[in-house]
C-alpha cells in the first residue's frame, strides 16, 4: 500500500509480524477470529477438524500485524500469534 506521506522515522521502526498457529483439536469454528482480523489475514478453509468443525486458515500470513486480536478474542483458546522475528532470532 503507497501513502502520501512518510513517517520521520519510518527507516529506523521495524513493523511487527506475525506466524498464526492453530491447534485443530479445540477449534469450534465459531469465526471470530476471521471476522475481526483487522487485516483479513484469515478465512474459512473449508477444511474440518475431527469434530466436525470449518477450520480458520491464515491465506495472508505476511499481513498479519501481530496485534493479538485473533487470540484475544478465541473463546476456545485454539489460535495464538507469535512474532515471527523472535521466532527466527531463537532458531539460530
Amino acid at each position: 500500500m503507497k501513502f502520501w506521506r512518510q513517517p520521520l522515522d519510518s527507516d529506523s521502526i521495524q513493523v511487527p509480524h506475525g506466524r498464526i498457529y492453530l491447534i485443530k483439536e479445540r477449534c469450534k469454528g465459531c469465526a471470530f477470529c476471521v471476522e475481526y482480523c483487522p487485516r483479513d489475514v484469515l478465512k474459512m478453509s473449508g477444511q474440518i477438524n475431527a469434530k466436525g468443525y470449518e477450520l480458520p486458515v491464515a491465506v495472508r500470513e505476511d499481513d498479519c500485524p501481530n496485534c493479538g486480536l485473533c487470540q484475544a478474542i478465541c473463546p476456545e483458546f485454539s489460535i495464538y500469534v507469535l512474532d515471527k522475528a523472535a521466532e527466527e532470532v531463537a532458531r539460530g
